[in-house]
């Protein structure tokens, strides 16, 4: 496809910030057809503009025949940099149907001066080097990662999801249910009233979440994170909305002849 042509039916496989600023973006472009695929983990996701789908594909030649079956032009994978099955099912239904694949990837986070970060490969990484780093440790990896830490008996965990945790989880547990994104302001206060002496957080990127970097980096406390997984070769990335909509060929005002 030239770049002046037509987007025509756009997979975005989404359940990020980035995913919704593309849909939003294109809901401006008459000659684009958006469907936003969400995996469904989230029990009243947020949606973006156009059409939805929620839930799995069936796998890698569920989401060929979608494709297909639905006429799609162009997949955009903007999915979260931890949800990796769906990075390498998206590199495979791409070699199987031909249809151009572009990766929409945040950058990682990067320690800035006075930072005390500790990168490990995993969960269970992260659960066995904890207890070394404090005993009150505020969790922000995610409700459906918490069975790596449920035999941590000595540790006070402070958990933040969207939706109540999964079982099982650490016995000494209290959850804050919340949707960011988050100010400064209320991390700081988060981390003093509960007294955290060390956060544990995934590489997610982006500035949603951020903001509990630096209030951990001024209270002084230690940081676990863990690495991202790897990406599938082979597959064109960028981290711009705005090239993604370059590549696209889309007119995000709505003023294409």
């Amino acid at each position: 496809m030239s770049a002046d042509a037509a987007p025509g039916h756009v997979l975005i496989l989404g359940g990020t910030t980035e995913a919704r600023r593309l849909a939003e973006a294109l809901a401006g472009d008459p000659s684009c057809h958006v469907t936003t695929s969400l995996a469904g983990r989230v029990a009243s996701p947020v949606l973006p503009p156009g059409d939805t789908r929620i839930g799995g594909f069936g796998g890698i030649a569920g989401l060929a025949g979608w494709i297909v079956a639905h006429d799609v032009t162009r997949v955009v994978d903007a999915t979260h940099p931890f949800a990796e099955r769906m990075s390498f099912h998206a590199a495979e239904a791409q070699a199987l149907t031909g249809v151009p694949l572009l990766a929409l990837r945040r950058p990682g986070w990067t320690p800035q001066p006075g930072d005390d970060w500790t990168f490990v490969d995993s969960l269970d990484e992260a659960a066995d080097r904890l207890p070394g780093l404090g005993s009150r440790a505020f969790l922000t990896t995610g409700r459906m990662g918490l069975h790596a830490f449920a035999h941590l008996t000595d540790t006070w965990f402070l958990v933040r999801s969207v939706d109540p945790p999964q079982v099982p989880a650490p016995p000494h547990l209290e959850v804050l249910l919340a949707r960011g994104p988050f100010t400064l302001d209320d991390e700081r206060e988060l981390i003093a009233r509960h007294c955290i002496d060390v956060l544990v957080t995934k590489d997610s990127g982006g500035s949603a979440t951020a903001p509990k970097l630096a209030a951990a980096r001024e209270a002084g406390i230690p940081v676990l994170v863990v690495r991202r997984p790897a990406v599938p070769e082979g597959v064109p990335e960028t981290d711009s909305v705005e090239a993604v909509l370059d590549w696209l060929g889309a007119d995000p005002a709505g003023s294409a002849p």
